[in-house]
């Protein structure tokens, strides 16, 4: 283990009152929690380094995806074992410190750190291991989702997931998990078949239909409150044929392009997906088709005739290149906010208001956003999973971007009122993993009365203590 760092912040933090931490842990200020913290980790035999501020590393590990989530956590663990999994969940458990989980480090509200705390970072864990005669994967709880596509889709299969490579494949599970291959496989949880997490109290379980079936409900939807996950197992789907296309539309044609958009998308087969981008440099639409590939241009053409005809092409481009188009746009250190909800159809007053927000956009790149859902994913039951949201036809987010932190306040401003004015026009239900302001209402308002009970309960079963509080949090039953 390396401890020259822990023992050099130690060496920083007055020792007199360490026997006092013993017995009054929690009546002690930061500082002091601090020291006990860096000394249950500096007991605890870590295989890998533990970093701390005076850490060549330190500035390194301790950033996220959002800029906005500026935070200096007093350790962070980089595990590469699920022993230093449990050993970390102990030295945060013990010392009753804040403790963060970080797989892909892209919580929206900065969930995945802290100041003042433990940050537990998982991206050594990122192991993707095929096991093609099951038709099966395993995954690591630090692998991204460009780890996972680059296993599977080059061996002809995929596992739904979302639409940024550097997403952690761990936190979008955890939260449902949608994107391009949805519609005809479902969301990412339900090709979920096991996952392997350590609970609060240091135990390691296998969740699964039938190891622990209520756990497994719960972590599908139910975000990061059990436990942390070190391994996931899916079932793999064949990939086939895919061709993409990508139209542009001006701002104004966009009511007309939108409301053509609806009419076309409704009865479509799930092979077919469709999204759009609405922001001040105009309407994209993007199609992607999974299926005959000789279907592939009549199936998509339509969408590039939407309002005239919108600039774009169809083809050119692999699975591998649809999953990470956008990632140098949504890139680590930018600063983001969001707020999503569930439409059940693309209604007139949604696309005025749409066009409405785009014209009061702070930034060129602050953007509205939708998502195409249905197909697989409402053959599934909503009460069979944590996740709410079965019944709808379409995600958005509010979602500005923007690089300067002067332009914090009016980006965010302009996220949250975009958002309100079309979670109006939303049925019940949410989607936990792009929420950007977290508190009680948030998962609450997810969830519905009665799954939230549900979760409450399990939350009191496996974390009574609410260790795992930064996430999307279900508070445990009194």
């Amino acid at each position: 283990m390396h401890i020259s760092s822990i023992a050099g912040a130690i060496a920083n933090n007055p020792s007199p009152e360490w026997r006092a931490c013993d017995k009054h842990p929690t009546a002690l200020g930061g500082r002091n929690m601090s020291g006990l913290l860096l000394r249950e980790l500096s007991i605890a035999g870590f295989r890998c380094p533990v970093i701390t501020a005076n850490h060549q590393d330190y500035n390194r590990y301790r950033k996220v995806w959002n800029g906005v989530a500026d935070r200096r956590p007093v350790a962070i663990v980089r595990p590469v074992n699920m022993e230093d999994v449990r050993k970390a969940v102990a030295a945060a458990a013990t010392s009753r410190s804040l403790l963060a989980v970080r797989g892909g480090g892209h919580s929206l509200p900065g969930l995945s750190t802290c100041d003042d705390g433990l940050v537990l970072d998982l991206s050594q864990l990122n192991t993707v291991s095929l096991d093609k005669d099951a038709q099966t994967v395993e995954v690591g709880g630090g692998a991204l989702l460009g780890d996972l596509d680059r296993a599977t889709v080059p061996q002809g299969h995929v596992v739904p997931a979302g639409v940024i490579s550097h997403t952690g494949v761990g936190g979008l599970t955890l939260g449902g998990g949608m994107g391009w291959a949805s519609r005809k496989y479902g969301l990412t949880i339900d090709s979920l078949l096991g996952a392997e997490i350590v609970t609060a109290g240091g135990d390691v379980v296998w969740a699964s239909a039938t190891s622990d079936p209520e756990l497994f409900w719960g972590i599908r939807g139910g975000g990061g409150n059990f436990g942390v996950v070190t391994r996931f197992k899916f079932k793999l789907h064949p990939l086939g044929s895919l061709t993409a296309g990508k139209w542009n539309y001006p701002m104004a044609n966009a009511g007309q392009a939108l409301r053509a958009l609806r009419d076309l998308a409704h009865g479509q087969p799930r092979d077919l997906t469709v999204s759009f981008t609405a922001s001040a440099s105009g309407l994209s639409v993007a199609a992607a088709w999974l299926g005959d590939e000789g279907l592939a241009r009549l199936m998509l053409s339509p969408f590039g005739e939407l309002a005239g005809s919108g600039s774009g092409d169809i083809g050119g481009m692999s699975y591998l290149q649809l999953q990470s188009r956008n990632d140098e746009y949504f890139a680590w250190s930018r600063r983001y906010y969001a707020k999503g909800g569930f439409w059940r159809d693309l209604s007139d007053e949604a696309i005025g208001k749409i066009i409405r927000a785009v014209a009061e956009a702070p930034t060129p790149e602050s953007e509205i956003y939708a998502l195409q859902l249905g197909g697989a994913i409402s053959d599934i039951s909503d009460e069979a999973t944590a996740y709410t949201g079965r019944s709808a036809g379409y995600y958005w987010l509010s979602e500005p971007v923007w690089d300067n932190a002067g332009d914090d306040d009016r980006c965010i401003a302009w996220g949250r009122t975009v958002a309100n004015w079309l979670s109006d026009l939303s049925i019940e239900g949410n989607y936990v993993n792009e929420q950007g302001d977290a508190g009680a209402d948030v998962a609450r308002d997810a969830y519905g009365s009665a799954k939230y009970r549900r979760l409450a309960g399990l939350k009191s079963r496996l974390d009574p203590h609410n260790l795992f509080r930064l996430n999307q949090n279900i508070t445990p039953l009194t």
